[in-house]
């Protein structure tokens, strides 16, 4: 599967929550993760990631991150 382009679909899921500390990635409430989406490519996931770190701004604790899914999915294709 490929997008309109003809590359190859590489999927992204950005996804934050306030941490319980700031030296580590230890949610404080899972239940109150911010799932933000699944992107087709790196590129749309970090515009998603930009807009939902600069909300949170004002909140040290809140992070967001983008997870490699396509590296999930298949770990020999990197």
């Amino acid at each position: 599967m490929s997008d309109a382009a003809g590359s190859k679909q590489l999927l992204h899921l950005v996804f934050g929550g306030e941490l319980t500390t700031l030296g580590a990635t230890e949610f404080k409430n899972l239940d109150e993760l911010d799932i933000v989406g699944i992107y087709p490519n790196y590129a749309s996931a970090l515009t998603a990631w930009k807009s939902k770190a600069q909300q949170t701004v004002d909140n040290a604790h809140m992070r967001y991150f983008i997870v490699h899914l396509h590296r999930l999915l298949e770990p020999s294709q990197g």
